[in-house]
């Protein structure tokens, strides 16, 4: 099952999990069953029937906006990692 890991800004929303093993085939039903467990989290993965534009989603490095984006097939050791982007200075 593939494995998504939770970055610490998010992690108070997902039950304090560090990683989360989730079935799913592509990279939208692994985040569709996230969001589902912890519905809090919708809002934050996705904008619409998409990917908010300040959150990367990496398949085992790579990025799903390089592939098929949601549409990116997911492997059963695969881990999904969730990196929202931080802007911030003055």
């Amino acid at each position: 099952m593939p494995t998504v890991r939770i970055p610490p800004v998010l992690r108070p929303e997902a039950g304090n999990n560090r990683h989360i093993e989730l079935p799913g085939a592509t990279v939208r039903e692994v985040l569709e069953g996230l969001v589902s467990e912890y519905p809090s989290l919708r809002n934050r993965i996705f904008e619409g029937d998409d990917l908010p534009q300040f959150l990367n989603v990496f398949i085992d490095g790579t990025d799903v906006r390089l592939n098929e984006g949601l549409e990116t097939a997911v492997a059963d050791d695969a881990t999904v990692i969730l990196l929202p982007a931080v802007a911030g200075g003055s």
